[in-house]
């Protein structure tokens, strides 16, 4: 079989997201995939990356998508700019990675959706967390009906800190919903299997030194899907797990790297009924529950995280493998961040 040739990739900002995030899950892949440009306001980060990559080097964003040998662009600049950039490239005959959260409005990711398919350029949504071990797991004891019916979903995002850059001020498209938000609520609409959720949203300003928020409460709940709880904050000196899922035959709960779950099997309780007489020695109801316990380490994960949203887009720019995660689907997300927004301003 021949070989499939090497995508030449141009990344627009080097910063945490570009260059510590991006530029890492690329580097390995070198069957794939060839950083061929950067672009960036830098000097001293364009001259990293030059050193690192023999890469070209763009001063500016236009010059970038100008270039001919550049087939994807990766779109890392911050949030306010996301669809106008990924727009500007798709144009350009490129097809693109944009780093969440995808836009700044609904009607932002439509007109990107709708870009993608007249300039036929692919549209990706770095939904990374959709990859990450733990949640690929959490998923997986949950649709393998072990707990039982799932009665509720809490995704903890917890520290306690301020913090003071960019992405804390508003004009910048800052702030927790936009900064974070994207993750875990792209996870949690996975549980409603297509379905648009109604949706309750809390906001505040607790820590951070800029304008925008850095506590947020979500809850999105449907008819026969269980509730799911986001709770991402900068104001938790005591941070509690980050997976909690209530089931009806068990339960799970955890973190990134570690998580425990236990179950018991429907066979394995004696049949009761309701008893309305007097109860005995006036005590509560009480059995012991032959619980089976299992876990879970992310050492020993042999899924390959988040590199698998880039083996994947090769898989779909070179072998017309159907895209993982469509921007359709993230517009799903980016209505119930409209929402958040109008339910909750700060």
């Amino acid at each position: 079989m021949k070989k499939k040739a090497r995508i030449k990739v141009g990344i627009a900002g080097l910063g945490r997201s570009g260059w510590d995030i991006h530029r890492k899950l690329i580097e390995p892949l070198t069957d794939k995939y060839e950083i061929a440009a950067v672009f960036d306001k830098s000097p001293e980060r364009l001259k990293e990356a030059a050193d690192k990559f023999n890469c070209k080097t763009y001063k500016t964003f236009g010059k970038l998508i100008a270039d001919k040998d550049i087939e994807l662009v990766i779109i890392a600049m911050p949030n306010k700019l996301h669809s106008k950039l990924s727009i500007e490239a798709m144009n350009a005959g490129k097809d693109v990675v944009c780093e969440k959260p995808m836009a700044m409005s609904l009607s932002a990711a439509k007109e990107m959706v709708a870009c993608s398919k007249k300039t036929k350029r692919l549209l990706a949504v770095f939904q990374n967390a959709r990859y990450k071990p733990d949640f690929v797991k959490v998923k997986e004891v949950i649709d393998s009906g072990k707990l039982g019916r799932i009665v509720q979903i809490k995704a903890n995002y917890h520290s306690f800190a301020r913090r003071w850059d960019w992405q804390t001020l508003k004009k910048c498209g800052g702030g927790t919903l936009n900064n974070t938000g994207p993750h875990p609520i792209d996870q949690a609409l996975t549980f409603f299997n297509g379905k648009e959720p109604q949706v309750f949203c809390l906001r505040d300003k607790a820590l951070t030194l800029g304008d925008a928020d850095d506590h947020v409460k979500v809850i999105l709940y449907a008819k026969g899907f269980p509730s799911v709880e986001v709770e991402i904050t900068a104001a938790s000196a005591f941070p509690q797990n980050n997976w909690v899922v209530m089931g009806t035959r068990g339960g799970l709960s955890g973190s990134f790297s570690e998580l425990k779950w236990k179950y018991f099997k429907p066979n394995s309780l004696p049949k009761r009924k309701v008893e309305e007489g007097p109860a005995p020695d006036r005590g509560y109801s009480s059995e012991t529950i032959p619980f089976i316990e299992e876990s879970w380490k992310v050492e020993n994960d042999k899924t390959p995280g988040q590199t698998g949203f880039y083996i994947d887009l090769f898989e779909t720019l070179r072998n017309k493998k159907p895209l993982y995660i469509t921007p359709e689907s993230v517009c799903i997300q980016m209505k119930v961040l409209d929402k958040c927004r109008k339910l909750a301003p700060v």
